[in-house]
């Protein structure tokens, strides 16, 4: 399995590919234009990332913006609905707006930091992914 992490704050994003590492391939980025760079790339290598997670308040492009650029990403790429990359917001934003927003922009699961073990891999079953 292929895993983005897209999360600006260093620890949060080591524990998040620690958590995820025994899964499969886990590539990170730490602001929204690298994350949408590297999205691109695996989707036009022929390589494309299985799952997900944006962390909504990151530099250079949020993770609500991200998302709907990944999403126009596939759509150009031909790759619709339940063919394209599972994705999972994570943040500290529990409010309605930010939810109700990531759910309209197609993401499969918002999770409310802080993140553990058991929140992210329960998630994964959740979604079929393990």
């Amino acid at each position: 399995m292929k895993m983005l992490v897209m999360e600006d704050e260093f620890v949060s994003r080591n524990v998040l590919t620690e958590i995820l590492a025994p899964y499969g391939q886990v590539d990170a980025a730490e602001n929204g234009r690298e994350a949408l760079t590297k999205f691109q790339s695996a989707l036009q290598s022929g390589e494309k990332y299985d799952i997900v997670f944006l962390d909504i308040m990151v530099p250079e492009m949020n993770g609500q913006d991200v998302l709907r650029n990944m999403r126009e990403i596939e759509q150009q790429n031909g790759v619709f609905a339940l063919a394209g990359a599972k994705v999972v917001m994570t943040t500290a934003l529990g409010d309605f707006n930010n939810v109700k927003t990531a759910f309209k922009n197609q993401c499969e699961a918002y999770l409310i930091k802080p993140l553990d073990r058991d929140k992210v891999i329960n998630t994964l079953q959740g979604l079929g992914i393990v």
